[in-house]
C-alpha cells in the first residue's frame, strides 16, 4: 500500500454537499449560512428551537501528557464519533479550531489524522470561517478604545499603570511579549507598557466559548476588567462603551460551524483556546447544540487530562451544568516508553521494562479522571512499531487500574479499526455517572488553585508570595471567590518543569502571576515559566509550508 499523508488522504476524501450533513441532523438549509461547499454556521434562530429537546450523553476525550512521540487526541476523537456512527448510533462529534501560531510553529494542525480527520483539513487549519480572525479584532478593539480613552482626557480614571489588557494576534511571536506602546511623541499618546498574548488565550476567546448566547455575549463582554484606577476600583469594558461593538464584530463568530468527517458524519468545529494557557475546550454553544441533535457527542479538551480534562471537568461542565457521561483517556505505546526514558530515536525498538515505568503517567490520568466520577476507558492509539507484548504490557497495566485498555487503529482504518472501543463508550455511558468538579465554588481561590495542584498534580505544595494572595483576597472581598481557577502550566508535565515526564510527586508549584478573567467567569493562575505568548521553535513549520506549481499547499500537517 502506498504510504498517504494526512493532506493527502484528505483531499482524497468524497465530500458531500454541507446540506447533506446538516439535513442527517435534522438543520433545514434555511438554518445553514454556506462558507463554500463543504462547511457552514448553524443560525442562531435554529439554536434557539432547540432548548426544550432532550441531550444525548457527553463523552470526554483525554490524553496522557503530550510527548513528541504523539498521542493524537483529535484523531481518536474523530475516530470514536465515526466508530459510533458505524455501530448505528447517532453521533456528533465536537472539537476546537486550529491556532494559525502552532500550525506555522511545531504542533501542527487539529483535524485529526489519516482516515480520522475532518475535512476540509486545508480551510480549517488556516482561516476557516475568520472566527480566530473575529475574536483578535474584537479584543483589539477594546484594546485601542483603552489608548484612546486617555488620550482624550481620561475621565474613567484609568491608572495607565494599572491597565490589564494586553493586545492578542494569532501567531506565536516572542518578540512581542514585552512593549511599549504609545512612542513617538504626543499625537501618538502616552507611552506604557504591555504586550501581547496569542489570541487563544484571549478572555475573548473564553467568553465566546463559554457564552450561552448572544445576549449572554455582550454581558460577559461589557464584564471584563480592563484595569484599575488609582483607588485600586476597576474600570470595565462597558465602562468603555466598547461591549456592543465587540458583541458586533463577534455576532457571526458566536454561531457553530459545521463540517464533517472523511466518513460524511457531522461535526461541529467551534472555538479554539489552549489548555496550558486557557480553558481548552470547544464552544458551550456547540457542545449544547450537538447534544440536542445526537445520542452521542464526543468533544475533546487540550493536552493531557491534568490540564484539559480538570479544566473541562471544573470550569466548563460547572459552568454550563454539562455531565460527562464517560472518558476515554488516550496513550500510545511509544509515548509511554518516552515517559519511561526511552530517547525519541529509540521508539522503534520494543522496551516492555520502560513501558511499563512509563505506565505510571497513564495511570495518574486514569485516577484523575476517575476522581472526577466519571467511568474511564483507554484508547490505546496503533502504532506500526507496537509490538503484541508492548501492547499486552498496557493492557494488563490498565487492568490493574480498573480500566480497560482497547487497541485502536483508526488512523490506518477509521471507523472500522475503533469498532471495539465505540461499543465499550456505550456501555459506559449507559451506567450511572457520578460526576462532581473537584472543589466547591465557596473555597477561597487559593485554596481552588491549592487543591488542583495537589490532587491532580501530586505537588506538595503552591508557592505564592503575598502580592499575589493579597490580590486573591482583593478579587474575594470584591465578589469573585466563587470563580473556578483556571492553572496555566507546562502541558509536558504534572510540575511546572517541562523536562520532567512520567508521574512525579511532592514537587512545588510556584505562582508566577494572577489573572481575573471575569467576563469569562474564572481566575487564571500562571505557573512557573509559562508564556500566554508562545515563540517559534529553531525550525518552525513555516519553513515547508509552501505552494506547489498546481498552487496546491504542501508542509501543512
Amino acid at each position: 500500500m502506498t504510504f498517504q499523508s494526512d493532506i493527502e488522504i484528505a483531499r482524497a476524501a468524497n465530500k458531500l454537499p454541507i446540506q447533506e450533513i446538516g439535513a442527517r441532523l435534522g438543520i433545514p438549509s434555511g438554518d445553514l449560512i454556506p462558507y463554500g461547499h463543504d462547511k457552514a454556521k448553524v443560525s442562531q434562530g435554529f439554536i434557539r428551537g432547540l432548548a426544550d429537546r432532550p441531550d444525548g450523553k457527553l463523552i470526554l476525550v483525554t490524553a496522557i501528557n503530550p510527548t513528541p512521540a504523539g498521542e493524537g487526541k483529535t484523531t481518536t476523537t474523530v475516530g470514536l464519533g465515526d466508530g459510533l456512527n458505524r455501530i448505528g448510533k447517532r453521533a456528533v462529534i465536537c472539537i476546537r479550531e486550529a491556532s494559525l501560531g502552532p500550525n506555522f510553529g511545531m504542533k501542527g494542525g487539529a483535524a485529526g489524522g489519516g482516515r480520522s480527520q475532518v475535512v476540509p483539513m486545508e480551510d480549517m487549519n488556516l482561516h476557516f470561517t475568520g472566527d480566530f480572525h473575529a475574536i483578535t479584532s474584537a479584543h483589539n478593539l477594546l484594546s485601542a478604545m483603552i489608548d484612546n480613552h486617555i488620550y482624550w482626557g481620561n475621565d474613567l480614571g484609568l491608572d495607565a499603570r494599572r491597565i490589564t489588557w494586553r493586545r492578542v494576534m494569532d501567531m506565536n511571536d516572542r518578540a512581542l511579549r514585552d512593549m511599549v506602546v504609545n512612542l513617538g511623541g504626543v499625537s501618538n499618546g502616552f507611552p506604557r507598557q504591555t504586550g501581547f498574548d496569542i489570541t487563544v488565550a484571549s478572555e475573548v476567546m473564553a467568553i465566546l466559548c463559554l457564552a450561552e448566547d448572544l445576549e449572554d455575549l455582550e454581558r460577559r463582554l461589557g464584564d471584563i476588567v480592563v484595569g484599575y484606577r488609582r483607588d485600586r476600583s476597576p474600570v470595565f469594558c462597558r465602562d468603555l462603551k466598547a461591549d456592543g461593538a465587540m458583541a458586533v464584530l463577534l455576532k457571526d463568530a458566536m454561531q457553530p460551524n459545521l463540517v464533517q468527517t472523511i466518513e460524511n458524519n457531522p461535526a461541529f468545529v467551534h472555538g479554539g483556546p489552549f489548555a496550558n494557557i486557557a480553558h481548552g475546550c470547544n464552544s458551550v454553544i456547540a457542545t449544547r447544540t450537538a447534544l440536542k441533535l445526537a445520542d452521542y457527542v464526543v468533544t475533546e479538551a487540550g493536552f493531557g487530562a491534568d490540564l484539559g480534562a480538570e479544566k473541562f471537568f471544573d470550569i466548563k461542565c460547572r459552568k454550563a451544568g454539562l455531565k460527562p457521561s464517560a472518558a476515554v483517556v488516550v496513550a500510545t505505546v511509544r509515548a509511554l516508553k518516552m515517559n519511561g526514558g526511552v530517547a525519541r530515536e529509540d521508539l522503534g525498538r520494543e522496551d516492555v521494562a520502560a513501558l511499563k515505568r512509563g505506565c505510571a503517567n497513564l495511570g495518574r490520568h486514569i485516577a484523575n479522571v476517575k476522581g472526577f466520577g466519571v467511568p474511564v476507558v483507554v484508547a490505546i492509539n496503533h502504532f506500526t512499531t507496537d509490538t503484541e507484548a508492548e501492547i499486552e504490557a498496557v493492557r494488563a497495566y490498565a487492568a490493574g487500574q480498573g480500566a480497560e485498555a482497547i487497541l485502536c487503529r483508526h488512523w490506518a482504518d477509521g471507523s472500522a479499526g475503533i469498532e471495539d472501543l465505540a461499543r465499550k463508550v456505550v456501555q459506559l455511558a449507559e451506567t450511572p455517572s457520578m460526576f462532581a468538579p473537584l472543589y466547591p465554588d465557596e473555597m477561597p481561590l487559593f485554596e481552588k488553585m491549592e487543591t488542583v495542584a495537589r490532587r491532580i498534580y501530586h505537588a506538595h505544595d503552591v508557592i505564592a508570595d503575598h502580592v499575589i494572595r493579597d490580590q486573591l483576597r482583593a478579587w474575594e472581598d470584591a465578589g469573585y471567590g466563587a470563580l473556578p481557577v483556571c492553572m496555566a502550566k507546562t502541558q509536558y508535565s504534572f510540575t511546572t518543569d517541562a523536562a520532567i515526564r512520567g508521574a512525579p510527586e511532592g514537587h512545588s508549584v510556584p505562582i508566577r502571576e494572577v489573572r481575573l478573567s471575569a467576563g469569562a467567569g474564572f481566575v487564571v493562575a500562571i505557573c512557573g515559566e509559562i508564556r500566554t505568548m508562545p515563540g517559534l521553535p529553531r525550525e518552525p513549520a513555516a519553513e515547508v509550508i509552501r505552494l506547489n506549481g498546481e498552487g496546491r499547499i504542501e508542509g501543512l500537517f
